[in-house]
């Protein structure tokens, strides 16, 4: 009861920010609380000027770091908000006024048990940059080395817990008032948004992030992600190397440091494509703010606390979907989606296969630079009601970073087309990766991963023949099987299984 009251005091909290913003129509859409909307209109009273999506994005700003990540979220939900509302949020941005130097100070002490003059030869008071869950300051260790300083804003966690118990307050509302909504899996978004905002509340796990991405491209001269100070770093404090760069979508500065936009541009594009499809581990918030350009041209980038992973089965899906789209092989990208399991099997796939070119052809008859992977598969989310699609988290952040990428390139350079510039590594990728060769390998693998599960088979074999305390199983037909006989109908399916497994691999060598 008491969460209850808490709740629906946190909403009306909530819509009275919307009202002031002309931006009820959110919680209307949904159908929640109608006699709420009801009141709060009659004591706002106001309509505000501007897109409905611009007006959303100030209401969902002034609400909170909460809603900020929300209105992120839903900027790539152009089946719920349509285009123009979605292309207003995506232009969102996590910024919020700075908290007192003074507190960042005591939390660097505090966390890292040492006074600030111990840690750092020179701190910078004023805040280089300020979001909803931290602030960063410059500062140079007594080695003389440049880094960026870290810190969480104080009290966030309790801000973000009460967000979050509202929000989930709603997602459960909106599956029992409006079931044909449950395809969507509010609850289940709304976790994923908690799981993000934790991991991005513990400075230690965007710290991992960091070292992981940073080995994942060690060695690759065009791709930059800093070093993390790990003495200097926990939970509250984050210290990284400082990058000396400037916006990526700076188009006087790239043309005073004689860079050219495209060989940049395609730097950038096979960085996102190797991070999502090489690595299955994707920055998901690449807005200009955190990439820069290096002097001697590279990509660099910062603020890891929100990434995305993709597991290799799903990288393979949506590959060959985004290659049968590319070649206009609609049938192939409707099988896809049926054998991904994204769409119900007992839905069309001649229909599916229609609306797919339906959605396809406006977008790839476009000019070549202003074809839009993000865009297709917005366009492909808009049809989930008709196919009973369940939703994709996982897809919905991807959508989200190439939303944002496509925008950043644009600006970087209006004539190109990352996807295009980056068609030489796509091509060698989707050639490694869902040819002939692939499928052999892929074919070895589950047949090692198979075998490999054999010996815990026979042991839960033996195991259950040991239960039977006479030593003998008695089957179905009255026949009775010893444990040299079940030994030996145990070798014969081992070997049965070796030969089903290599005859399969050659098939696949030669078809």
């Amino acid at each position: 009861m008491f969460s209850t009251i808490r709740n629906s005091t946190n909403l009306m909290r909530v819509a009275l920010v919307l009202a002031r913003h002309d931006a009820l129509f959110l919680l209307e859409l949904f159908g929640l609380a109608p006699s709420v909307v009801s009141i709060v209109r009659l004591i706002a009273g106001r309509k505000a000027g501007g897109r409905p999506g611009e007006r959303l994005a100030q209401a969902l700003t002034e609400a909170g770091p909460s809603f900020i990540k929300m209105g992120q979220a839903f900027a790539t939900r152009s089946d719920l908000l349509g285009e123009e509302m979605c292309e207003d949020l995506s232009k969102l941005q996590d910024r919020l006024p700075p908290f007192p130097t003074d507190q960042a100070r005591d939390t660097i002490e505090r966390e890292l048990g040492q006074t600030l003059e111990k840690l750092f030869f020179t701190f910078d008071d004023t805040p280089i940059a300020a979001a909803s869950i931290a602030q960063v300051h410059f500062a140079v260790t007594e080695s003389g080395q440049k880094v960026a300083v870290k810190v969480l804003r104080p009290h966030i966690e309790q801000a973000f817990q009460r967000d979050i118990n509202l929000l989930y307050w709603i997602a459960e509302l909106v599956e029992n008032l409006r079931p044909e909504l449950r395809r969507l899996k509010p609850v289940q978004v709304i976790k994923k948004l908690a799981e993000t905002v934790e991991m991005e509340m513990d400075l230690r796990f965007e710290a991992a992030a960091a070292d992981e991405m940073r080995e994942n491209f060690r060695g690759d001269p065009d791709f930059f992600i800093p070093e993390i100070d790990w003495s200097r770093t926990s939970q509250r404090v984050m210290v990284t190397e400082r990058l000396d760069g400037f916006p990526l979508d700076d188009r006087d500065a790239l043309s005073n440091a004689g860079l050219i936009p495209s060989e940049v541009l395609t730097k950038a594009a096979n960085a996102t494509f190797l991070q999502v499809f090489r690595d299955g581990f994707f920055h998901a918030d690449v807005h200009p703010g955190n990439l820069f350009v290096m002097p001697d041209g590279a990509i660099g980038v910062v603020d890891f606390g929100i990434m995305g992973r993709i597991d290799v089965k799903t990288r393979r899906y949506l590959a060959e979907m985004l290659l049968a789209f590319l070649t206009r092989n609609y049938r192939r990208a409707a099988e896809v989606h049926f054998e991904a399991g994204w769409v119900p099997p007992h839905r069309s796939v001649e229909i599916f296969t229609q609306a797919c070119r339906s959605i396809a052809e406006p977008i790839l008859d476009k000019p070549q630079n202003e074809i839009s992977i993000a865009q297709l598969l917005g366009q492909l989310f808009k049809i989930t009601e008709t196919f009973e699609m369940e939703t994709q988290p996982q897809l919905l952040l991807l959508q989200k970073t190439l939303l944002v990428a496509e925008g950043t390139a644009r600006k970087l350079d209006p004539e190109a087309n990352m996807w295009m510039l980056a068609r030489p590594l796509i091509e060698g990728w989707m050639r490694a990766n869902l040819g002939p060769e692939a499928r052999v390998k892929n074919a070895v693998e589950g047949a090692a991963e198979t075998l490999s599960r054999l010996p815990r088979i026979m042991d839960t074999i033996e195991e259950s023949a040991a239960i039977i305390s006479s030593g003998e199983i008695r089957l179905r037909s009255k026949r009775v099987v010893s444990h040299k006989n079940l030994g030996e109908n145990t070798n014969r399916i081992m070997s049965w299984i070796c030969i089903a497994l290599l005859g399969s691999i050659v098939l696949l060598t030669f078809s």
